[in-house]
């Protein structure tokens, strides 16, 4: 039988019971399975509940009362980094269907003080709820006490503080398992490669919607006992700086025989600094995590091996979801803890990705009925 870390062993149950026990509510406590949630929201938008609209307040979606328009603020590290276009589309479909509203703010750079100037400006608002991506295991823990000590409930999405420690009373998180992503990354890695130098680019190290896939990648490869050399590199939190430093670097190594990347941005620029220059004619295997468009076309021509899907439209739709339920039910419906999933894309399985353009990855404005005769296959 393989042998599992230890760490990926632990995070298996994503609803384990000292999370569970962290997460706190305003008054009282309780749990909703995500299931259960999405069912309540379809059951409240079937047309058998419509016929009993009636019954309802008047203006209220589907068979819910009518509601205030309430508003929900994201505060985000990156806000113009292209992986969170489709999470920005989550949430503004999520708020159509609910008839509630939502602002996208915070660092364009992943500076932590403006995050938590944002944070606090969406308190001082009053908004009627916040999710917050946590990038710092310790800064945001007084804001978020604060805005549940005002009655604004907190989710976190896409980043939780450090593995089994959020660092914060968030009354859940909603992502991707970051730690068990980043050692399943190093497994692949350890698969594609017998041994020499590897690179694995991280935009903003020490940042913990990405750290923790790049420690999960170091022991993976370590338990793999494998030769290989595996550095990380700090690449930078905008796109062009990325391109930059990860083309400097092929130049610099030509003797690398892996690169990857634990971000979007840094996987779109692998895979363009691989195309450049030839670097999979010279037996270099490549690959990282997310859907933008262009990591997406790489994968098709052979210049990536494969990326990682962790679902960033969901990252968008379910916070609002999550928080509009919390505010129906006056807290007795809490946010559930969500694991967004992961899902290797390569070669093999990309085409579903390719064929249609989607608010799903942000490779489209439109929304639209996606017809398919089959499940993509998970490789």
């Amino acid at each position: 039988m393989k042998k599992v870390h230890p760490k990926v062993e632990e995070a298996v149950d994503t609803l384990n019971i000292e999370g569970v026990a962290r997460r706190r509510l305003l008054s009282g406590t309780g749990m909703v399975s995500a299931a259960a949630a999405a069912s309540a929201l379809l059951a409240a938008c079937s047309s058998d509940n419509k016929k009993d609209a009636g019954t309802a307040a008047k203006g209220g979606v589907g068979a819910f009362p009518a509601t205030p328009k309430w508003k929900f603020v994201f505060v985000n590290h990156v806000t113009t980094n292209p992986f969170f276009t489709p999470t920005q589309y989550g949430a503004r479909d999520a708020c159509a269907l609910l008839g509630c509203d939502f602002q996208w703010t915070g660092s364009q750079d992943s500076v932590v003080p403006q995050m938590i100037n944002a944070f606090n400006s969406a308190i001082s608002a009053k908004a009627d709820g916040i999710a917050v991506a946590v990038v710092d295991k310790t800064a945001f823990g007084a804001p978020v006490d604060k805005a549940l000590d005002a009655g604004i409930p907190v989710v976190s999405y896409n980043a939780d503080g450090a593995k089994g420690d959020p660092g914060t009373n968030r009354l859940a998180y909603i992502g991707q398992d970051l730690y068990t992503s980043g050692y399943q990354l190093g497994q692949r890695i350890a698969s594609l490669m017998q041994g020499g130098d590897a690179v694995g680019f991280i935009a903003t190290p020490g940042s913990l919607n990405i750290q923790p896939r790049i420690d999960g990648a170091k022991d993976a490869i370590k338990a793999s006992g494998k030769p290989i050399n595996f550095t990380s590199v700090a690449s930078g939190a905008e796109l062009p700086k990325e391109l930059s430093t990860i083309d400097a670097y092929a130049q610099g190594h030509k003797n690398v025989k892996g690169m990857f990347a634990v971000d979007a941005g840094s996987t779109e620029n692998v895979g363009k600094v691989v195309a450049k220059y030839g670097l999979k004619s010279k037996g270099v295997a490549a690959g990282g995590f997310d859907l933008n468009p262009a990591t997406l076309t790489g994968i098709k021509a052979g210049n990536l091996d494969f990326t990682i899907d962790q679902q960033p439209y969901l990252q968008g739709f379910l916070p609002v979801l999550y928080l509009y339920l919390y505010k129906l039910s006056g807290g007795l419906t809490a946010p559930s803890e969500t694991n967004t999933g992961l899902l290797f894309v390569t070669k093999d399985n990309v085409d579903p990705y390719l064929a249609t353009k989607t608010r799903f990855e942000g490779s489209s404005t439109q929304q639209q009925l996606l017809n398919r005769t089959g499940p993509i296959a998970h490789k």
